[in-house]
């Protein structure tokens, strides 16, 4: 397949179908056994100045995995707390002989200076402020790829404080890319013009019969600053929740999506995160997966896999 391998991985923006479709195929065959060998001892450090605890401990587990030899960094300890730049502290991992960094920060965009200074250490984005996640964009799409088998024509649901996610934006992006529909269902404070251009705006109520995946967002409390004190966490549920009536208009091949962690009974009833429809604990089991995959790109492109790590990604069968 001709997919671009890339030195970092930090957006969706330029990931192409093939792109997506090699990496899915890659993750697919490491959820199948697949192993790597590394051609030299590599080096990774997660840089998390965001609390997580899915991606940070999946990007470890599938760093392990591959054989890489894991940093550990601590932010409160770190010298940035002192002062020091995210530019100086990756150029200082370079120094000593970091490979990847996987980095979380609140900034958008704060990748892009790394980028221009064109660094021989790889940036990971795991996820930027309100702005990009492509690892869990790609998990996403795993998850629904597994599903159905393609994107195209598929009406995808994503629903609540799209304002606040990184995981809306990427998704929609890629989603749009790949031939999907999207509608979204919102609170008004949480819903602008951007999202007009990737699809129509519905009441949840018309949304749910409508879509093949409906794709719930976490409420980012975090994100909220003064405005919390005034979230009527009942009123949010009643109106933009998944509840159990909404459920049972999900058309029958919808699966319920949510990139998690999942505020039960505000998001969604408590009793469905894990019903026969959702694929919520999947999309995090398929994370590690995916992850793996992100990785190995990386390690190819820098010359520390082999080639022929990617020659086998061609056909596969996906086991649900």
């Amino acid at each position: 397949m001709d997919a671009e391998i890339q030195h970092d991985t930090v957006s969706v923006a330029t990931m192409t179908s093939a792109t997506v479709l090699q990496k899915i195929r890659l993750a697919e065959q490491f959820r199948q056994g697949k192993q790597v060998r590394l051609l030299r001892p590599a080096y990774a450090m997660n840089l998390f100045f965001e609390n997580s605890t899915r991606t940070h401990t999946s990007f470890e587990m599938a760093e392990r995995r591959l054989g890489l030899q894991v940093l550990d960094f601590n932010v409160n300890s770190s010298s940035i707390s002192k002062g020091e730049t995210l530019e100086d502290t990756v150029k200082t991992l370079q120094a000593i002989g970091v490979d990847i960094a996987v980095i979380r920060h609140p900034a958008n965009d704060y990748y892009q200076q790394l980028l221009d200074d064109r660094l021989e250490i790889s940036i990971v984005n795991g996820g930027d402020g309100s702005g990009q996640h492509p690892s869990q964009s790609l998990l996403d799409m795993m998850t629904i790829y597994q599903e159905f088998g393609h994107f195209s024509g598929l009406k995808i649901g994503i629903v609540g404080d799209l304002k606040h996610s990184r995981v809306a934006r990427s998704n929609m992006e890629l989603l749009t890319r790949l031939g999907a529909t999207i509608r979204f269902a919102s609170p008004d404070e949480w819903y602008s013009a951007e999202f007009a251009k990737y699809g129509k705006r519905l009441s949840l109520d018309e949304l749910v019969t409508q879509c093949d995946v409906v794709m719930l967002l976490r409420v980012q409390k975090e994100r909220l600053g003064q405005s919390l004190s005034h979230f009527d966490q009942k009123r949010y549920h009643d109106q933009f929740g998944l509840t159990q009536a909404r459920f049972k208009r999900l058309p029958p091949q919808a699966i319920i999506m949510h990139p998690a962690p999942v505020n039960r009974g505000i998001e969604i009833d408590s009793e469905l995160v894990e019903s026969s429809q959702s694929r919520i604990f999947k999309q995090m089991s398929n994370g590690m997966y995916m992850r793996m995959a992100i990785l190995t790109d990386i390690l190819v492109a820098k010359g520390l896999l082999s080639q022929k790590t990617l020659e086998d990604t061609g056909e596969f069968e996906i086991s649900n």
